[in-house]
């Protein structure tokens, strides 16, 4: 089945139009401008999240990136963050969150990751909750004062995707 788009490791030269996804995806979720001016420093794509960190893109036929997917490693050598994880809102329910989470759980099965952690946007928490991931508790936002999000987390059993 020929989907439109495929996976590969983001590059350095990637950066400008991963941020311009990660922010266009963010306010699909109906933030309004000064919402997102509050979110905009958190949400660029830095050079050292594509160096230090498993970092891949959906690209579309023409080059362009239509999601991304970044997973971090903790001190511990058993848990993992996903750290960013956006898709495009004109490529959304077309299985791209489906496969950037393919290629995650592949590197995370290669790493002996126990468990991967991360703090949900609200407006996602039921897609990672489709993709095997339980609320567990609350995290303080990185932008917005006072503000909480979902902390979720997926449990690997033997090295394979658990519930």
């Amino acid at each position: 089945m020929d989907t439109g788009f495929t996976i590969r490791k983001a590059t350095l030269d990637d950066c400008t139009a991963l941020t311009d996804l990660c922010m266009r995806s963010k306010q699909s979720n109906g933030y309004d401008d000064a919402f997102m001016a509050m979110c905009a420093e958190e949400l660029k794509v830095r050079d050292s999240w594509i160096e230090e960190h498993d970092f891949w893109l959906a690209q579309d036929a023409g080059g362009e990136p239509v999601g991304c997917i970044r997973l971090s490693m903790e001190d511990d050598g058993e848990t993992g963050e996903l750290e960013t994880c956006f898709v495009d809102p004109v490529w959304q329910g077309r299985r791209v969150g489906r496969a950037l989470f393919d290629a995650l759980y592949e590197r995370a099965r290669s790493l002996g990751l126990v468990r991967i952690g991360l703090d949900a946007d609200p407006f996602a928490e039921p897609f990672y909750a489709r993709m095997g991931f339980k609320t567990i508790g609350r995290s303080p936002s990185g932008s917005i004062p006072g503000r909480t999000l979902p902390r979720m987390e997926l449990i690997l059993i033997s090295g394979q995707q658990g519930t």
